[in-house]
């Protein structure tokens, strides 16, 4: 008894709830999710999203992964995802605002709602929305004992996506870039040092969030909901958007992450049927 007691003293904090306390909480995730896929169907019916959808949209995908890390991992994991992520977000973005450093000077025009230390509330929320789903990715492409590569692969899965959201903000107003050439080709307006910066940001909270947060009991839902940001963002930028180039280079990069990630569940699912 006394051994047994110990052992769960030295149990890790990030250590998943017994199956029972998880259920609801899984389906409630699944649901959140769900009701982003409604709010974000509306996007292109408002030339890029209004505030209040684009609010909708980050704040039910960040639950959504606060959700699922405390069901499928632990509380104390959604708050350890929350304090790096979205505390690490704040502050790169804060000190990038304010210096031009990792990501190039930019500025907020205001119109994305309440700011913390000149960061939009939105802004570091996002951060929690996608490195979530970027880390399990990563962790799903590489395996579990390579760590400095699920950092890298996680990172680029992070960066990929920005590749997508900073000219639909850009195109909508919400900041304004100082210099922006030299661009990626077919991402006209952002500069490359954006992407650097983020890499840099991205590959930072990967090498912590994946020390700090154990692997989930099931991951089905953040790698949809990276699936279906990919599939989504090429399909609105082709079709709705007015940035068919970036829709091609974003199928390109985030596809670099996406599509091997189709090959890995595709041949997953073939060897439990065999």
């Amino acid at each position: 008894m006394t051994r047994t007691s110990a052992a769960e003293r030295r149990r890790p904090a990030t250590a998943a709830p017994p199956h029972g306390t998880r259920s609801l909480p899984l389906l409630l995730s699944w649901g959140l999710f769900a009701a982003t896929v409604i709010v974000q169907a509306c996007f292109p019916f408002t030339d890029g999203g209004t505030l209040p959808l684009t609010a909708a949209s980050v704040l039910l995908l960040a639950t959504t992964a606060c959700v699922h890390v405390a069901s499928s991992v632990g509380v104390r994991a959604a708050l350890v995802l929350v304090a790096v992520a979205a505390g690490g977000g704040l502050v790169a973005e804060s000190v990038g605002v304010h210096t031009g450093f990792p990501f190039g000077h930019y500025a907020y025009s205001g119109t994305l709602g309440p700011e913390v230390l000149g960061v939009p509330v939105l802004v570091p929320l996002a951060w929690i929305m996608m490195a979530w789903p970027a880390l399990v990715v990563a962790r799903r492409l590489v395996g579990p004992r390579r760590r400095w590569a699920v950092a890298v692969v996680g990172a680029c899965a992070l960066t990929a996506w920005d590749v997508f959201l900073d000219p639909q903000m850009v195109d909508q107003g919400h900041w304004v870039w100082a210099r922006p050439e030299p661009a990626l080709p077919g991402v006209d307006g952002i500069p490359l040092t954006n992407f650097a910066g983020w890499f840099v940001v991205s590959l930072t909270m990967m090498i912590i969030l994946d020390r700090l947060i154990g692997r989930p009991t099931t991951d089905a839902l953040p790698i949809t909901v990276y699936l279906w940001t990919y599939g989504s963002c090429v399909l609105a930028h082709a079709l709705f958007f007015g940035r068919p180039s970036v829709a091609v280079v974003g199928a390109f990069l985030m596809g670099a992450i996406a599509i091997p990630l189709i090959v890995v569940l595709i041949r997953g699912r073939d060897r439990v049927r065999d």
